[in-house]
């Protein structure tokens, strides 16, 4: 009598951005270069401060939906078994790029105009956001999820710096960067910026929260670099 032969165990290949992706998501306290490919994402526009319930409600939407788009993709890897592809990952952090409407005298956070996003892997489609939006919708009902959309954003050369600490305090940072970028160069090519969090302030202290601060820059008409520009990517 033969017994019932066992069932080989397939193993999972998860992508985990934090071991994987270090020259992206791996920034230091000082600034520097950095490239940054073109990436997908489910993105969401808003207005106004981001202390105020419309802005964590949009947050709120954009991760309903990320998780949906990464269960889809899990549930599938495993009922079709396909080793040597990726089957998991671990949902990628928050970012957000924002703009401040009128003068520009001073941090006025009502006039902030932004867009949050969370990156997606690169075999995500369209078809893929479709199909875990619709099941979103049932499983979690939010209006805000008629106002997420899905693109590539193009990269280009940046400067980056890992900021420590309230994002009230940002401008310290951001002086940083700017300081670095005359010193080699270079300037920038708008007045927006990036902002990824690496933490989350819902349950992260002021002082302990990580954000990657990055603005897209150009050779400036001087151009050059000193001996000390630090390249990352």
């Amino acid at each position: 009598m033969f017994g019932t032969l066992a069932r080989k165990e397939v193993p999972i290949m998860k992508l985990e951005w934090r071991k994987q992706e270090k020259a992206l998501y791996g920034a230091k306290t000082r600034p520097a270069l950095i490239h940054v490919p073109g990436q997908k994402f489910i993105m969401v526009k808003g207005v106004g401060n981001p202390n105020h319930p419309d802005f964590s409600d949009r947050v709120s939407a954009l991760f309903s939906l990320a998780y949906a788009i990464k269960m889809n993709v899990k549930t599938a890897a495993l009922q079709e078994e396909t080793p040597g592809e990726i089957q998991d990952y671990a949902v990628y952090p928050l970012e957000g790029v924002w703009r401040q409407n009128g003068d520009g005298k001073g941090l006025v956070k009502e006039n902030l105009d932004y867009t949050i996003m969370i990156r997606q892997p690169d075999f995500v489609t369209e078809e893929m956001v479709k199909a875990a939006l619709e099941r979103v919708k049932v499983k979690a009902p939010n209006p805000l999820y008629e106002e997420i959309g899905f693109r590539c954003l193009q990269g280009g050369t940046c400067i980056e710096m890992l900021h420590l600490g309230s994002y009230d305090s940002e401008p310290d940072s951001f002086a940083k960067m700017d300081q670095f970028a005359k010193e080699n160069g270079w300037e920038r090519v708008s007045d927006c910026h990036r902002e990824i969090y690496l933490n989350s302030a819902a349950r992260t202290k002021p002082d302990n929260l990580k954000t990657i601060l990055r603005y897209k820059v150009k050779e400036s008409l001087r151009g050059g670099f000193e001996e000390n520009t630090v390249f990352r990517g």
